[in-house]
């Protein structure tokens, strides 16, 4: 039985892991924020820019330190176990469940909108369920589902671009510069409209969190994380320009008072098609979101097993690398159905986006410790990131400038942020005093 997964798995977790609710509710934020489509566009870019400045320091690192749990290993190895810890902790706890939450509660929308009396909450718990269940089998079953749902994702954004660029845009539509363009890409509110293109992003280093599992991993790593970041941006820019072409401003903004996202993809689907296809291209899209869940559903777990088996409290739960976590995997299902009971998405995705943001600075960061560590050792066959230092250094002065305007505009979700951080450091120390106290 294969027991590891292939550059075609491993680069359909990358994509799908990335492809999700955010393309489709992002859009929707930005609009309250700026109508200068040339400036969304520019957001795009250099949301993508960004990510893939990181996808290839995380393939240096991935490449070099090829095993299982993302920044929680890497941090632990390039700084120290608490750093790790806490990076673990908030991948466990907020990490992946709160984009899987908002992936399921995006399908049972997309769902509702053709089956009103079905309901939301229901379709979203099923699904995770239903996905979770596949995941927990073997890796060629979790793999075969993983690119079968991957392919059939990409197919439809391609169908929807093809159709949308031959369709006649609104009169009003121009993404060329304007005056406003320069003063809104250095605006504070280009850095809040990151938060939501960054959740989008989110996923180009999923692959590191499968890192034993991943067949031939120094070679494959690497090529999962910028084959499937470089295809991610050109759709990603593609598609928006297609949204803002083919339907109307005021139906594709968030609405102020609910600020509860918008289906985006059913929306502009109406206007390219008629109501009953975009029915059906509302169902498609909702099954779509399925390789999203599931791709995450397999990259999330293997940070709480990481854990588990570094710091075995329990011992029960400890697991080969090489195998499937299965109590991981249902452990974060369940983190995921209570974060999607508790409806207050547009707060915990702006937390959770600066807590993870920060750890991916810190693990990019950790480039420069690496290259001194493994300086004695120049002729290991590891990839070796592309600019460097260049790249490295533009994700990590983006990052600063993207977090420092996001706790001056959004304060209370920050502190929420750095509460859950300093709440991992305590969990940290009670957790190392426990090992303590049995070592005794």
């Amino acid at each position: 039985m294969k027991n590891s997964y292939s550059l075609s798995a491993t680069t359909a977790i990358v994509i799908a892991n990335m492809i999700g609710t955010g393309i489709f509710v992002s859009l929707g934020y930005q609009l309250l924020i700026t109508n200068d489509f040339a400036t969304i566009l520019i957001l795009w870019i250099v949301g993508g820019l960004i990510a893939l400045c990181g996808a290839f320091v995380y393939s240096e690192i991935g490449s070099s330190l090829p095993e299982s749990g993302g920044e929680y290993h890497y941090l632990t190895k390039l700084y120290h176990p608490s750093i790790g810890f806490v990076s673990g902790w908030l991948s466990s706890t907020i990490g992946f469940s709160v984009p899987i939450a908002l992936s399921a509660i995006t399908f049972g929308t997309y769902i509702h909108n053709v089956f009103p009396n079905l309901s939301v909450s229901l379709l979203a718990i099923g699904i995770i369920l239903v996905v979770t269940v596949f995941n927990s089998i073997n890796h060629f079953i979790s793999g075969s589902f993983q690119m079968i749902f991957t392919a059939f994702k990409i197919i439809l954004i391609l169908f929807f671009i093809i159709f949308g660029l031959m369709y006649p845009p609104m009169d009003y539509i121009s993404f060329s510069p304007s005056t406003s363009t320069i003063t809104e890409t250095f605006s504070a509110g280009f850095a809040i409209n990151l938060v939501y293109v960054s959740f989008a992003y989110s996923g180009w280093n999923a692959s590191v969190y499968i890192a034993s599992e991943v067949e031939n991993p120094r070679k494959n790593l690497p090529l999962s994380i910028i084959i499937g970041t470089s295809t991610v941006i050109v759709l990603y820019v593609l598609l928006n320009a297609v949204f803002l072409m083919s339907a109307p401003v005021n139906e594709l903004m968030v609405d102020p008072s609910t600020m509860m996202p918008k289906e985006i993809g059913f929306v502009a689907a109406k206007y390219l098609f008629n109501t009953d296809m975009a029915n059906i291209i509302s169902i498609i899209i909702g099954v779509f979101l399925i390789s999203s869940i599931s791709s995450m559903v397999i990259t999330g777990p293997r940070v709480i097993q990481k854990m588990i088996n570094d710091y075995p409290l329990f011992q029960r739960m400890k697991t080969s690398d090489k195998k499937i976590p299965i109590l991981s995997i249902w452990i974060q299902s369940v983190l995921a159905i209570l974060v999607l009971l508790s409806g207050s998405f547009d707060s915990i995705l702006t937390y959770a986006t600066f807590a993870l943001t920060l750890f991916s600075l810190l693990t990019v960061i950790g480039v420069f410790i690496l290259r001194k560590k493994t300086s004695a050792n120049q002729n290991e066959k590891t990839y070796k990131t592309w600019g460097y230092p260049i790249t490295p250094l533009i994700f990590i002065v983006a990052n600063i400038w993207f977090l420092a305007f996001l706790f001056k505009e959004k304060t209370h979700d920050s502190l929420i942020a750095i509460g859950l951080i300093l709440l991992g450091f305590v969990v940290y120390l009670l957790v190392k005093k426990n090992l303590k106290n049995k070592a005794l």
